[in-house]
């Protein structure tokens, strides 16, 4: 087995452009890498690709590649980054270690990379990562996977919608159960969970973060469907989804109702932004998680429909390849 190491390291003053080699790098906890235009930013301050990846693209015809064609900082071998999913964390060198907070991206429109390069695999297979122990790392040196998060377990977010849990002037109760209940079994990992106040901009920017390019397959929502004037997590989410879900809000009413006359003034709705899943749930924890369990069942045959079937380059070529020798 091929040992784990940092192939080489990359760094560039501007964003979307190629970066350049460099014999070493001293990496900042919680902001990057020195000297790197991406340094700084919230989820994306070091970006990886698997070695392989990058040789399949050359293998594919663009002989031509230099480190940091498609903008990466870092380049590892014997890793299997397409198996590492949000969460997981890797030991590069003596002391630093990152924690992976985001599985490609979204490209609005071809950029520098593109147009030298011909195509880009960052959006495709890219990882991103957060810097949480800091250090100097040269070409070379052994990679440690200190934590993996399997990249088949959906990832799911939960987002607690309340004034006062936000001011610490009630306990969140219902988020911790929403969680729990989540993370039983084997098909989920809690990537978040967090409180917010009844805010609809609030609420709205934080569905937008989660969803958009992040990783994440499932945003529950839990409060706010009421019809208190301070209830819009409805309202918020309409405003972001871009197809609605509403036979996930059908059924869980639905099994209300067998409990509570009171399931037909819930206004959660359920849908779809790019290809993560947001469903809203009621406030209570018990009406929250028996909301949820009414779902549960059908939500990972949903999210995988969602995932679609997508391979990183090295493992389709060798797809392609074992079907031309049959």
């Amino acid at each position: 087995m091929m040992p784990a190491t940092l192939v080489y390291v990359c760094v560039s003053e501007t964003k979307g452009v190629s970066k350049h080699a460099v014999n070493q790098a001293v990496l900042r906890a919680d902001h990057g890498i020195e000297g790197d235009a991406h340094a700084g930013e919230r989820r994306r301050q070091v970006s990886m690709l698997d070695i392989k990846d990058i040789q399949a693209m050359r293998q594919s015809g663009m002989v031509a590649l230099a480190p940091g064609a498609f903008g990466e900082n870092l380049a590892l071998a014997g890793v299997a980054l397409s198996e590492l999913g949000l969460g997981s964390r890797l030991r590069i060198g003596k002391t630093v270690e990152l924690t992976i907070s985001q599985i490609g991206k979204q490209c609005h429109a071809p950029c520098a990379i593109y147009a030298t390069a011909g195509d880009c695999i960052m959006p495709r297979v890219g990882v991103f990562a957060k810097v949480t122990q800091e250090g100097e790392v040269r070409p070379g040196d052994p990679v440690v996977v200190v934590e993996q998060v399997n990249r088949s377990l959906f990832q799911a977010v939960v987002l607690t919608i309340s004034d006062r849990c936000s001011r610490g002037e009630a306990e969140d109760t219902a988020g911790p159960a929403v969680a729990k209940l989540l993370s039983q079994g084997d098909a989920f990992h809690l990537y978040r969970q967090k409180i917010l106040p009844d805010e609809r901009d609030v609420i709205e920017e934080s569905l937008r973060h989660y969803c958009d390019g992040h990783g994440i397959d499932l945003v529950v929502t839990v409060g706010g469907t009421g019809f208190s004037p301070r209830d819009v997590t409805p309202e918020a989410t309409r405003a972001v989804v871009e197809r609605l879900a509403p036979g996930l809000d059908e059924a869980m009413r639905a099994a209300s109702l067998t409990r509570t006359p009171f399931a037909t003034l819930s206004r959660g709705v359920s849908g779809i932004r790019g290809t993560t899943l947001i469903v809203n749930l009621p406030g209570s924890p018990k009406a929250a998680t028996d909301n949820l369990s009414v779902i549960l069942p059908a939500l990972p045959h949903a999210l995988e429909d969602l995932r679609g079937n997508l391979k990183p380059p090295h493992e389709s070529l060798s797809a392609n390849a074992e079907r031309k020798r049959a």
